[in-house]
């Protein structure tokens, strides 16, 4: 889902590589994720209908798992699989290494993209790929476990 009216106020440095961004998660994310407007961007959520229970600290939200945002100096990309899995977060290092010549520039969950030109969109494509709705659910219930 990309929105006309949300992609019309992207700085113009930023919305080809949003756009394609959006995209590419669009077209490698697993069956059963959702695409919603939230928290100032595109996100990719685990609809109500699948978890009802939602989001525990905001409730009836549904479960967030992937956003793209168009801040003013990034794009970010947002993936709780990388903050939940440390598996997943060390093959996207590893990967991210060998395949762009700049230095990963990363938060716990956040991917920061500071240059449009070097952008992996293969490497995303392959990241989205490799948390179904069923792994995100497991690992989400799994970490909430470990806050009590």
């Amino acid at each position: 889902m990309i929105n006309d009216t949300y992609i019309s106020q992207i700085d113009d440095k930023w919305r080809d590589s949003f756009v394609q961004l959006s995209e590419t998660v669009q077209n490698h994310i697993p069956d059963g994720f959702e695409s919603v407007l939230q928290y100032g961007g595109i996100s990719y959520v685990v609809p109500l209908s699948t978890y009802p229970q939602g989001y525990h600290v905001t409730p009836n939200t549904p479960l967030p798992f992937i956003s793209i945002i168009a801040q003013k100096k990034h794009l970010s990309l947002y993936h709780m699989g990388v903050y939940s899995d440390p598996e997943l977060l060390h093959w996207f290092q590893e990967e991210y290494a060998k395949q762009v010549p700049t230095k990963l520039n990363m938060g716990k969950s956040c991917i920061r993209f500071t240059n449009p030109s070097k952008i992996p969109y293969s490497l995303i494509g392959e990241l989205v790929e490799k948390m179904t709705v069923a792994d995100w659910i497991q690992r989400y219930e799994a970490s909430k476990n470990e806050e009590r």
